[in-house]
């Protein structure tokens, strides 16, 4: 292997990224590109398949071209990709049958209502770890079996598929030889069940999803197809794959239980693994298959929120306070604080641990005092304090008390929001020096197949910290900033009818 690099393919929700990493963890080269995203009514996000894929294959190109190497240098490909994002396509042509929907969207809320009202939530809590909502992909499955006509019946002969982001992206990189996914991806569809490993035939009947339709599930790090020499001018073996958040969490080198890691990216997720065990949660958080590694299966607890960075994105698109996304920073740094100004950034609902799909945007404590920069600071602000009800839900599901928070994501490079994060915790934040962990997971997946790295013993060497920020704020302050954030929620919650 000596020369050799890992090739990971990152396809996000507003950017397709390629990254080449070597032996020691560290970036040899990275090309980015974002795509458009759909939006074709309010709460509703699309995607274009075809721009997902033609973005990625660019991606990895201009990766290799920037490092100066050939597929020949490349020991194995590692696939990590947004989540629940739901694609169905011919199985003849490859041709996608309709826009992929985004998992962000919220057009199937009212199947989502219905299967609550049937009674059958916790019958999909138990099997799949995860609540009814429209975040995840059997509604989105059924949604389009549901709408376009004779689809259930083509499906139902074989002749659609299934896929999420990684599935879609194997498919196409393997020219249809492998409809595969994996472990921690099956486990977001709701229609996987965590504990049998298996897809659920009792739950594929109540949304009427024929089997036939599902990919293949396999472990994160094994061997799952291989990349045609079309694409990349040579044959590149795809051995990891994971869904983003947890492969950010192994990464992070999250390796024993107890240890956690939040990215704060389009939305802000927070991993805690559990071990061998799955931990059922009392308290609206997910339980999730983290990685299949080694013939075993790592479990974790999950919280995300939908709006995390994208707040900034909306501040630039939306409001138009700021040019590019960067210049978030300077702005807030014009103010010290946000003059009781709070912002809950819930354009597409609330998710864990409200689970309030008609939950809506809301700015509260406006003034005539009020600037920019306040309005900014409160977006940054929101990210931290989403991600404290997270880490509240799960200190209380596992039993455990969070001595530390690993951080990652794009925001995580902003300072003053990782200062506020640790404040608002009474928790030391730790940033490491590579950021893009969710990468570097996929990459550390892939090559553990082929004995790149021997053990995760030798990853975890890896592991470089960067800043570690340490709580500079009272247990007053801290707790009365946080009730004012809470009472802003519940002015936010239930707001569209229903």
């Amino acid at each position: 292997m000596a020369g050799k690099y890992i090739l990971a393919l990152d396809q996000g929700t507003t950017s397709s990224r390629a990254i080449v990493f070597g032996h020691d963890g560290a970036i040899v080269s990275v090309a980015q590109q974002e795509f458009e995203q759909i939006l074709p009514s309010p709460g509703h996000v699309e995607h274009d398949p075809e721009a997902i894929w033609s973005s990625q294959l660019s991606v990895a190109k201009e990766a290799l071209a920037q490092a100066k190497l050939t597929a020949g240098d490349i020991a194995a490909m590692g696939i990590t990709n947004q989540r629940e994002t739901t694609i169905l396509w011919e199985k003849a042509t490859g041709t996608p049958v309709a826009n992929a929907i985004v998992w962000q969207s919220r057009i199937t809320a009212p199947i989502c209502d219905r299967l609550k009202a049937e009674g059958l939530e916790e019958k999909f809590r138990e099997k799949t770890g995860l609540v009814v909502d429209a975040y995840f992909s059997a509604t989105k499955i059924a949604y389009l079996l549901d709408t376009i006509p004779g689809l259930r019946e083509r499906a139902e002969r074989g002749e659609v598929l299934f896929g999420t982001v990684d599935t879609w992206l194997i498919w196409r990189l393997t020219e249809g030889r492998a409809h595969v996914t994996d472990y921690s991806n099956a486990s977001r569809t709701l229609i996987y069940n965590i504990h049998k490993l298996d897809w659920d035939d009792e739950l594929l009947a109540i949304l009427k999803i024929p089997r036939a339709m599902l990919p293949e599930v396999k472990p994160s790090s094994g061997q799952l197809g291989e990349a045609t020499a079309k694409w990349l001018g040579g044959a590149i073996p795809i051995t990891g794959c994971a869904g983003d958040q947890q492969a950010a969490t192994f990464g992070q080198a999250c390796f024993e239980p107890g240890s956690a890691k939040n990215t704060y990216g389009t939305g802000c997720f927070l991993l805690m693994n559990t071990g061998h065990e799955a931990v059922a949660s009392q308290n609206r958080l997910l339980t999730t298959i983290g990685w299949g590694l080694g013939g075993k299966i790592t479990y974790c607890l999950e919280g995300g929120v939908f709006i995390g960075g994208a707040v900034v994105q909306w501040l630039r698109d939306g409001l138009k306070i700021i040019e590019k996304s960067v210049d978030v920073e300077r702005l807030a740094a014009q103010v010290d604080d946000t003059h009781g100004v709070y912002l809950v950034p819930a354009f597409v609902g609330l998710g864990a641990p409200y689970w309030d799909p008609y939950a809506r945007g809301t700015i509260v404590g406006i003034t005539r005092g009020t600037t920019a920069a306040h309005i900014a600071l409160a977006a940054i602000e929101s990210m931290a304090f989403q991600s404290r009800d997270l880490v509240d839900a799960m200190q209380r599901d596992s039993g455990l008390k969070l001595n530390e928070l690993k951080v990652d994501g794009g925001a995580s490079v902003n300072n003053r929001l990782m200062q506020f994060q640790s404040d608002l915790l009474g928790t030391t934040v730790r940033r490491p020096q590579v950021s893009e962990t969710t990468a570097l997971g996929a990459a550390y997946l892939a090559g553990l197949a082929v004995g790149y790295w021997k053990d995760e013993r030798e990853i975890a060497k890896n592991w470089i910290l960067d800043q570690q920020f340490k709580p500079a704020l009272g247990d007053t302050d801290r707790e009365s900033r946080y009730a004012m954030w809470q009472k802003a929620v519940g002015r936010s919650r239930d707001w569209e009818s229903h």
